[in-house]
């Protein structure tokens, strides 16, 4: 996409799926890793440069077969990137179950997921991106960091929409933040 860097991670071992992030050009940014040596998610983390700040972005691909071991190095990774002054998740988490209106969930693995990101994140998308229920999520660890999450058209022979969000200044603290 003209105008835009592009931060990806492909799945390994089999052809298509990964996880992918586009940059406005005009912004700073850097990669992270997150400190995770062997790295069994399909996660993608993204510093982005901030005037004021920066910003800490990441996109996740949760397998809806997900074992215990990944979703626990994904929540390290939640973590390890929270100490972050802005925050923001996006991604398929695969939890069909959970029903974010009441903060409850059937399974496990997806109470686990509604443990971790209730201590500090927000979840900002208002409608289900897929099917009656909500799978993809946007994230965030300060109230008004993230505005205008829209579901965009599939990118290249993907099943899944694009979704896009865009970064709003920090309007409580520093009109300047990016």
């Amino acid at each position: 996409m003209e105008g835009y860097r592009l931060y990806r991670k492909d799945r390994q071992g089999r052809q298509g799926g990964g996880v992918a992030l586009y940059v406005n050009d005009q912004l700073e940014c850097m990669e992270l890793h997150l400190g995770m040596e062997e790295d069994p998610t399909k996660s993608l983390w993204v510093r982005i440069k901030g005037r004021a700040g920066d910003i800490r972005v990441g996109v996740c691909y949760r397998p809806p077969n997900q074992g215990d071991q990944a979703d626990e190095a994904l929540y390290r990774q939640i973590g390890a990137a929270s100490h972050s002054q802005a925050l923001v998740l996006m991604g398929d988490f695969n939890h069909p179950d959970i029903c974010w209106r009441d903060n409850a969930a059937e399974h496990k693995q997806s109470r686990k997921f509604l443990e971790c990101v209730d201590n500090f994140l927000l979840q900002m998308t208002e409608e289900p991106r897929r099917r009656p229920i909500m799978l993809d999520l946007a994230l965030s660890n300060k109230e008004g960091l993230v505005g205008n999450v829209k579901l965009k058209g599939s990118l290249g022979c993907s099943d899944h929409k694009m979704v896009e969000i865009k970064i709003l200044r920090d309007p409580a603290n520093d009109p300047q933040f990016l």
